[in-house]
């Protein structure tokens, strides 16, 4: 029962929380960015419509993924709306107020729940709406009410909470990587990248951890360098996980597998770590190798939602690009090798080395489509044997 609930819950909801981020919040990033290298102001426009809708688009996300009504969908994208936006007005690392928004003191920081409100809201929200649903004869007031009053309560309730959790998860990160970034580099790039891979939704926790919000507060304590480093060094721990599975697996699943795992998602390889976690360790040190490298060497920063999604879309890269204040030169440079370059070579040496030590045997990295297409008869083999 608790596992279903856990599924539920933190890997279909999220998942949908994730599509829901997508829609709106990456792809305004990435129509951002073209809008702005390329002078394109419309672009820009739609990106700032795109960005504001993303409560929204989480609400109706989620609400679909727990198969609501339709009244209880388009209720849930007010709730959406809600949670991403309620928060807490925090001073000196207290909570002054509840709030929605604020004029603040320089010393005040207006903190919103973001994604994580939004995410929890619109949970309690819908289910306690889908009690209601279609009970009465007039469903079509009843519902709306009921998702938007109980959405509210969870917002204003839980919003301020979440918002200061993750004030302080910010605060600690952003501390620790200004004051240990080899250390840091390490663990953001190999938590976050395995957090990719696994079926919970490192876009959704960066989104959280990496808000402007949480930007705002390492500025005002002067950690804002560790703050972006470690957003870089997530990045690249993404990449390390994305292209390592593909590249070591080339051999097995071919051009369709290279091109769905190094950008779509090393999600796909989750089968096979069930099967043989020895696979997981190539793109895993690699990422350890990469991280430190970036917080140290190449300095690449990025921040929001971009930082969990490595080379998805390439919004990972397009988030690094964005972040001004960087040397192009190692900037550049940067993206390619510990992107791209460095997890590919290093994940298949090392896949080579676990292989020859017949710690991984061949088909451990195949994934489901390249195993049907493997036990698919061939009609012109079997036209030529007979």
């Amino acid at each position: 029962m608790v596992r279903e609930y856990l599924k539920k819950y933190f890997v279909t909801a999220m998942g949908a929380m994730a599509q829901g981020l997508f829609a709106t919040l990456l792809i305004g990033t990435i129509l951002k960015t073209i809008g702005q290298y390329a002078g394109i102001d419309f672009l820009v426009s739609i990106a700032g419509f795109a960005s504001g809708a993303t409560g929204m688009a989480i609400g109706v996300a989620i609400a679909i993924a727990l198969k609501a009504d339709m009244l209880v969908v388009l209720s849930c994208a007010v709730v959406g709306s809600m949670g991403n936006a309620i928060g807490a007005i925090i001073s000196g690392g207290a909570i002054e107020a509840w709030a929605v928004s604020a004029k603040i003191n320089p010393t005040d920081v207006f903190y919103s729940a973001g994604p994580a409100g939004a995410f929890f809201a619109v949970i309690i929200a819908c289910e306690v709406a889908k009690f209601v649903s279609k009970k009465t004869k007039v469903d079509i007031l009843v519902t709306p009410i009921v998702t938007l009053l109980v959405g509210f309560a969870a917002s204003w309730l839980l919003c301020p909470l979440v918002a200061y959790v993750m004030y302080y998860l910010g605060v600690f990160i952003a501390a620790a990587t200004t004051f240990q970034p080899l250390l840091m580099g390490i663990i953001v790039a190999v938590v976050v990248g395995m957090i990719l891979t696994l079926p919970i939704s490192s876009a959704a926790i960066c989104a959280m951890i990496f808000s402007p919000s949480a930007y705002l507060v390492a500025v005002s304590n002067g950690t804002e360098e560790g703050f972006l480093l470690a957003g870089g060094a997530a990045v690249v721990g993404c990449c390390a996980q994305m292209v390592g599975f593909a590249a070591m697996s080339f051999k097995e699943n071919g051009v369709g597998g290279l091109i769905s795992q190094g950008l779509g998602t090393s999600m796909l390889q989750m089968g096979n770590i069930c099967k043989n976690p020895i696979i997981w360790i190539p793109p895993t040190v690699a990422g350890a190798i990469c991280g430190p490298l970036s917080t140290l060497v190449f300095k690449l920063k990025c921040q929001g939602v971009s930082a969990g999604m490595g080379t998805c879309g390439l919004v990972g890269p397009i988030g690094v690009i964005t972040e001004p204040n960087q040397n192009p030169a190692l900037m550049w440079t940067g993206l390619v090798l510990l992107c791209i370059v460095l997890p590919a070579a290093i994940s298949i040496g090392l896949t080579y080395l676990l292989k020859k030590l017949k710690l991984i045997k061949e088909g451990d990295l195949a994934l489901e489509e390249s195993k049907k297409a493997a036990a698919e008869p061939n009609p012109a083999q079997e036209k030529q044997e007979a």
